[in-house]
């Protein structure tokens, strides 16, 4: 951890958008929230992924995150692009923020036992390292027509693999499943239902589409740093997220919408819903300037990455303490939850209001470090 250089939203030249930072605190802030009930027996339904096919809130989620992860990106490489051909300096920070990513990803799966011999090797962070480490290289070596062109081949690619062969939407079926069990082995895949060790939701295949997701964000990126920061500029974002909203539902008559297969339809509605958040936080933070509303929301932005692996080391820990319980004893997570939240706030409302505090908490501890400029950066 280490004070901060200039954020993802800014240039050399000091040109900033802190509504990224808001959108990305956004999405982090439902993260926690999505992540750390305080019954998974108790959740309320827009709190719950699909079983399968179809798209909750939480399902935007992750897109959400990788959407901004893109319209960054031409603010953070754009000096490389300027410069002509990118050189070794660009490859190292590119590749060294896909190791570490992937690295963090590793730490979360194995904590805090690591058995090397079935640790999951694939996983949230290591999607976003992935999706990040391909849509960089497409930002250094492709045109913006050939970045667009590139998202086209993807999710037209993708979604005929998916729909041509027998049992391709299936959770064990489909064709990234077959190919993580033959690279990776059932061992290290995700054990839970629906997949059992034969496949996982953050597939190596999948990947490809989340890597287009990035890239329609570096799209929106690219756009927005040409662009006056006028209502003009939100309206178009917002017209061009209800029309990504219009074509992913519409195609999802035939490919639906699916989360873990993470299919074109999906790509194309979460990306607009995304652009849609985007234009109504560009519009008030950077348009209207109204950023203290939005300042919470910037601390968490911030430290996106620090929140995202700290959270998930602590609320391992609170389930793995064991407290005594009468007879028996529970992990701490739920003596907090039955003694603290239900008897107040009752079954629902008393999960939600743990998984509320647990963001509340986290929140003073990445004010204390705003307040004294560190930030992880990776």
């Amino acid at each position: 951890m280490l004070p901060s250089p200039p954020p993802d939203g800014e240039l050399a030249t000091g040109f900033r958008l802190a509504s990224l930072d808001a959108f990305r605190g956004l999405a982090m802030a439902a993260m926690v929230v999505a992540n750390n009930p305080g019954s998974w027996s108790f959740i309320y339904p827009g709190l719950r992924h699909a079983d399968w096919h179809g798209c909750t809130p939480v399902d935007l989620i992750f897109p959400a995150f990788l959407t901004i992860v893109g319209v960054a990106m031409p603010f953070a490489l754009g000096r490389y692009q300027a410069a002509g051909r990118p050189g070794a300096t660009v490859y190292r920070r590119v590749g060294r923020r896909v190791l570490v990513l992937f690295g963090l990803g590793l730490l979360l799966n194995g904590f805090p036992t690591y058995n090397l011999a079935h640790i999951r090797i694939l996983g949230v962070l290591q999607r976003i390292a992935l999706a990040y480490g391909l849509a960089a290289l497409a930002v250094l070596h492709l045109s913006r027509r050939g970045r667009w062109l590139l998202v086209a081949v993807i999710l037209v690619g993708y979604a005929a693999l998916l729909l041509g062969v027998p049992d391709g939407l299936s959770p064990t079926d489909n064709p990234g499943a077959w190919l993580d069990r033959r690279l990776l082995g059932t061992a290290h895949l995700y054990q839970a239902p629906p997949f059992g060790g034969l496949g996982d939701p953050e597939s190596l295949l999948g990947t490809l589409p989340a890597t287009a997701t990035v890239l329609v964000g570096v799209g929106v990126g690219d756009w927005l740093r040409s662009q006056p920061r006028s209502i003009r500029t939100s309206l178009g974002l917002a017209l061009a997220g209800l029309g990504g909203m219009l074509l992913g539902w519409g195609w999802g008559w035939v490919l639906p919408l699916n989360k873990a297969l993470w299919t074109s339809s999906y790509v194309l509605f979460t990306s607009g819903v995304s652009l849609v958040l985007l234009a109504g936080l560009y519009h008030w933070v950077d348009v209207q300037r109204g950023r203290p509303w939005a300042w919470p929301l910037e601390v968490m932005g911030q430290n996106a990455i620090l929140l995202f692996v700290g959270s998930g080391l602590v609320g391992r820990l609170l389930r793995r303490v064991s407290i005594p319980h009468g007879s028996d004893s529970i992990p701490l997570n739920t003596w907090i939850y039955e003694t603290l939240c239900r008897p107040w706030a009752g079954e629902y409302g008393g999960s939600l209001l743990y998984a509320g505090v647990t963001l509340g908490l986290w929140w003073v501890v990445l004010y204390g470090l705003y307040r004294r400029r560190w930030f992880l950066r990776v």
